[in-house]
C-alpha cells in the first residue's frame, strides 16, 4: 500500500501543505456520496450540491482532522449533517425520487438501444422505489443503511459517524432491511 492509498496520510500531507492531493479524495469518494445524498434527498441537483459541499467543509476543516480517526467516518458524518442542513434549508420535499434530472443522467450513461432500454427503466424503478422505501423507514435506520450500502461502511464506522454504539448501528441497519423486506413481500402478494 502506499501512502497515497491512505485517507490519513492523504491528508496529513494536504495539512502540510500539498493541497492538490484533496483531489484524490473527492474522487474517491465523490460518486459514493452523490448516491447516498441523492437517496437521502430525492433529488440529483441538490445531492450533488451536497456532495460538494461536504468536500468543501472537510477541506476547510482540514487543520482538524485527527489522523488516529478514520477519514470516511468523518466525511460521512458532515454528509449527513448537510444532508440535514440542506432539508430544512428547502421548503418542500421533491415530488417524488425518479425526477427528470435523475432520468436524464441514467439515459446518458448508455447508448440507448432496445436491450439497454429495458435495463435503464428498470434500474431507474429500482432506484425510486429504494428512494421511496428509505424514506419510509425511521430516519436513523435510512441513514445506517445509506452508509452500509452507497457508502460502504463497516458496521463500527456507522457506528462512529452516527454517534451511537455498535449494537446500534447493527440494529438499525437490521431492522430496516427487515422492514424493506416485508414491504417487499407485500409488493409482490399484490402483483
Amino acid at each position: 500500500m502506499t501512502e497515497l492509498d491512505d485517507d490519513a496520510q492523504i491528508m496529513q500531507r494536504v495539512q502540510a501543505g500539498q493541497c492538490e492531493l484533496f483531489e484524490i479524495l473527492v474522487r474517491r469518494y465523490q460518486g459514493a456520496l452523490v448516491r447516498a445524498a441523492w437517496s437521502k434527498l430525492g433529488n440529483q441537483a441538490w445531492a450533488e450540491d451536497v456532495a460538494q459541499e461536504t468536500f468543501l467543509a472537510a477541506y476547510a476543516a482540514r487543520a482538524s482532522y485527527r489522523a488516529e480517526f478514520s477519514f470516511r467516518t468523518w466525511l460521512w458524518t458532515i454528509l449527513l449533517n448537510l444532508c440535514k442542513r440542506q432539508w430544512k434549508r428547502r421548503e418542500q420535499r421533491p415530488l417524488e425520487y425518479g425526477d427528470v434530472e435523475s432520468r436524464t443522467d441514467v439515459a446518458a450513461e448508455a447508448t440507448i438501444t432496445e436491450e439497454t432500454a429495458l435495463a435503464v427503466l428498470l434500474s431507474t424503478e429500482e432506484r425510486e422505489r429504494m428512494g421511496q422505501w428509505l424514506e419510509r423507514l425511521p430516519e436513523v435506520q435510512a441513514d445506517a443503511l445509506r452508509l452500509r450500502y452507497f457508502g460502504g461502511l463497516k458496521f463500527e464506522e456507522i457506528a462512529a459517524a452516527m454517534g451511537s454504539s455498535l449494537g446500534a448501528a447493527k440494529i438499525r441497519v437490521k431492522n430496516g432491511l427487515l422492514a424493506m423486506a416485508e414491504w417487499l413481500r407485500v409488493e409482490e402478494r399484490t402483483l
